[in-house]
């Protein structure tokens, strides 16, 4: 399967784009919100679909962004939405559900996470969950800035390895993940959303990823984003404001990295040989 068409596979055996869009950051500037919105309107038409946000991002103005932008096209697009962890109880994360399908103008959440560990209440929170999605206000749940060790306190609880999803900071500069985390999850058919797959352009301006990027006629940040892409069962959630930036996101797609890339890439950004925590930003 070419990059181009993938997908990865949830427990419930849905199938979901393996690049979609990220929205940290946007809707938050009255000056670019015209932009923001063709950009998201261009990369759903470019078959990303799986659009990614969060009641922390601008305080709800993400959500409501999308609403604005994608609002007559909800059946088209699967919505990850997170729940701050100080609303994380089961009275907290339903309330918290509530106030982000308002600011969506929708009926349903595709996959509701809790956004890092702060002092919840982990067996509430999966209780809260439940119930939404017995009630049809989420259709999956899952967490975001687990580690291993994370995972494993939420699989024991009851319920706990119903989690479909673990958004995790990973990219060509961060691969500690590589060494135990997303073993675990594909042990236990647990895809990683990977949020800041381009590292927040924080990449090295001159690397391995500009003298490929430069023989194939493209971005290092589309070789970036293709690096992570060709990893199995991992989802990309890259932001793109404008239009000219989703374009070039979707584009690497289509970029297939050979054995030889892939080992200078190696080279360069060396994979874990230890235990790393997970790293947040």
């Amino acid at each position: 399967m070419t990059s181009q068409n993938k997908t990865v596979r949830l427990l419930s055996g849905e199938q979901i784009p393996a690049l979609g869009q990220g929205t940290w950051e946007m809707g938050e500037n009255s000056r670019v919100r015209g932009e923001e919105i063709k950009a998201l309107q261009t990369g759903v038409d470019s078959g990303l679909t799986l659009i990614d946000t969060a009641e922390m991002y601008g305080d709800g103005d993400s959500e409501k962004l999308i609403a604005e932008a994608l609002g007559d096209r909800r059946e088209e697009l699967f919505i990850v939405s997170k729940v701050y962890p100080h609303n994380g109880s089961e009275t907290g994360v339903k309330a918290a559900c509530e106030r982000s399908l308002k600011r969506l103008q929708t009926d349903r959440i595709d996959l509701y996470l809790l956004h890092w560990r702060g002092g919840e209440d982990l067996e509430g929170v999966i209780a809260g969950f439940e119930s939404l999605r017995a009630a049809g206000k989420i259709r999956h749940w899952g967490v975001s800035n687990f580690d291993t060790d994370d995972m494993i306190e939420l699989f024991a609880l009851e319920n706990g390895n119903r989690c479909a999803a673990n958004q995790i900071l990973y990219n060509v500069a961060r691969r500690g993940p590589e060494f135990d985390l997303l073993p675990w999850m594909r042990e236990r058919s647990v895809p990683a959303m990977a949020y800041s797959p381009v590292d927040h352009l924080r990449l090295p301006n001159q690397s391995i990823l500009n003298d490929i990027a430069a023989a194939r006629g493209v971005s290092p940040m589309q070789i970036a984003l293709a690096w992570v892409l060709r990893q199995p069962e991992v989802i990309a959630i890259p932001k793109a404001s404008t239009v000219a930036h989703v374009i070039e996101n979707a584009a690497a797609r289509d970029i297939t990295l050979s054995e030889e890339e892939l080992s200078q890439i190696d080279a360069q950004f060396k994979p874990p040989k230890s235990k790393r925590s997970l790293e947040m930003l």
